[in-house]
């Protein structure tokens, strides 16, 4: 049997260790033992802050693989330990830093890293790696958002994921692919409204969302990825950031130290907060335009998914867990063991691969529908 070390047991990282233990000994590590008191007794518990690397690299010492499940903020780093351990690694943190300056170092230990192996980024990559490999892509676009399936007053939002992330999503420049050059934007920006069957009308705004595509894919002329939210969020969300609600520069408030983002990340943790039980819906929605064969092709991908009341998983940890599961047990059975930093991209170009995540996804209830206009 194997053995595997899920980093972080928040929400999605307990999805995760609750999937991957049907078929392995699984081990979750978190500094939080309340977060651990969440397992069921079948997964083993470890306190452990990832912050020390002495104590994470002796941790990780007898697992097959490691999961990378912690916030963003510490991701690189704990991606750097894992990989300079020797140890082969899925990570979910999506973390900021560009995730190509470990491939080098992950060479050198030869260490399989997949990064980014969510929902978008994740299922979304391997969606487009798949069809790069079989069409002349001229364009793709991704909407993905995580939404509360009641709307509540002020910001209709809740946030499976730490605020801080969330809020980085919000202020970090929007990366895009227009005419073959990466182009800059302000997230937030460029907002347009799409109509959902089940869900209704809803904005999507730019995001950078599409990380490792800007550079594995460079040969896609349009690339754009967008957030989703309810109507009227995103003129709240900048209302915050114009007011200086997300300046990393310090105030003086009685002679305290504050950082005025700090401030608001513990204040929307509380709006935002997901709580087990609520009901609240995940959706993708993948475009793809292009050519094979001399003749033109439009795809799309739709995705839907909402809580698993009788599980008690969110539609976010489902969707983001059970996709890393997939691409983690490609890993451990030897099926995908390219060394270095592999984006889901990457793995998307083998059929075999794209169809087993897919099916995976398919067995746990989570159904990608897919469009095809030339049919």
């Amino acid at each position: 049997m194997k053995h595997i070390l899920v980093l972080g047991a928040g929400m999605v990282g307990r999805t995760i260790a609750q999937d991957l233990s049907k078929d392995s000994e699984v081990t979750a590590a978190d500094l939080s033992v309340e977060n651990l008191s969440k397992l069921p007794e079948s997964i083993h518990k470890l306190q452990l802050d990832v912050k020390d690397e002495v104590a994470l690299k002796q941790a990780v010492k007898k697992f097959d693989l490691v999961i990378g499940a912690v916030p963003g903020f510490l991701g690189f780093q704990t991606a750097r330990s894992v990989i300079e351990a020797g140890k082969n690694l899925v990570d979910i943190s999506f973390f900021a830093e560009n995730c190509f300056e470990l491939d080098d170092l992950a060479k050198r230990h030869r260490v399989t890293a997949v990064v980014d192996c969510g929902i978008a980024p994740g299922l979304g990559n391997i969606i487009l790696g798949y069809w790069n490999k079989r069409m002349q892509v001229h364009s793709f676009v991704c909407y993905v958002g995580g939404l509360p399936s009641e709307r509540t007053y002020p910001f209709e939002y809740k946030s499976p994921f730490s605020p801080i992330d969330v809020i980085e999503e919000y202020t970090r420049p929007a990366r895009l692919m227009e005419n073959g050059q990466i182009v800059t934007k302000p997230a937030l920006s460029e907002p347009e409204i799409l109509t959902f069957p089940e869900i209704g009308s809803l904005e999507a705004f730019n995001t950078d969302g599409l990380r490792s595509l800007l550079f594995t894919m460079k040969y896609i002329p349009n690339m754009k990825e967008k957030t989703l939210r309810y109507i009227g969020h995103s003129e709240k969300i900048k209302l915050l950031q114009a007011a200086g609600f997300f300046s990393e520069e310090e105030l003086t408030i009685h002679g305290v130290k504050i950082k005025p983002r700090d401030f608001t990340s513990q204040i929307l943790f509380k709006t935002w907060e997901l709580k087990d039980g609520d009901d609240e819906l995940t959706l993708l929605n993948i475009e793809i335009e292009g050519t094979q064969k001399g003749k033109k092709r439009r795809l799309r991908y739709l995705l839907l998914e909402r809580t698993d009341h009788q599980a008690r998983q969110s539609s976010m940890s489902r969707t983001t867990g059970f996709s890393c599961a997939a691409v983690a047990r490609l890993v451990l059975s030897g099926r995908y063991k390219r060394k270095g930093i592999s984006p889901p991209e990457f793995v998307g170009e083998d059929k075999k691969n794209f169809e087993f995540v897919v099916s995976e996804l398919k067995k746990r209830n989570i159904k990608l529908n897919f469009y095809d206009d030339e049919n």
